[in-house]
């Protein structure tokens, strides 16, 4: 089995950068373009004009300050990758606040682009904690036939 082309979800979490070291190994090892992803959650306005001519001042900023975070989570992302010698592909992706944000706009991407491999990070939440808020890689892996590498440390 060889990988041409791994996704890996980052939301600036040591644990998801843990994700993008064993990932860029697998990129080395195998010669494979590593995309890193970030997801920024928006409202549910979002497709239209609302947002931006009638939302108060500051949620405007939110949303700036939202990808800003993102795009700087996504450059420390690639340093890593860069430092084990793989480079790599950044994109901010966007949600629309509906169902489950995060796991959706992962799947969404996993479906536009042509990756072949998933590596992501997991706090492995239990009891109520999952319940309640559940667990996006345990989404993904439902809702993908791809393999999908979940790091824990």
């Amino acid at each position: 089995m060889s990988y041409h082309h791994i996704l890996v979800p980052v939301d600036g979490s040591e644990l998801s950068f843990s994700a993008v070291r064993h990932a860029a190994e697998i990129a080395k090892t195998f010669k494979a373009k590593l995309t890193l992803i970030s997801i920024v959650a928006e409202g549910p306005f979002t497709d239209s004009n609302f947002n931006y001519y009638y939302s108060p001042a500051i949620t405007k900023e939110l949303f700036i300050q939202a990808y800003q975070n993102a795009e700087n989570t996504l450059e420390k992302a690639s340093a890593i990758a860069s430092d084990i010698g793989v480079s790599s592909e950044t994109k901010v992706i966007q949600a629309s606040i509906k169902a489950s944000i995060v796991g959706d706009a992962i799947i969404q991407t996993i479906v536009q682009l042509p990756a072949d491999l998933i590596v992501m990070g997991s706090n492995d939440r239990k009891g109520f904690r999952k319940m309640l808020l559940g667990n996006v890689a345990a989404e993904v892996m439902r809702s993908t036939q791809l393999p999908v590498l979940v790091v824990k440390s």
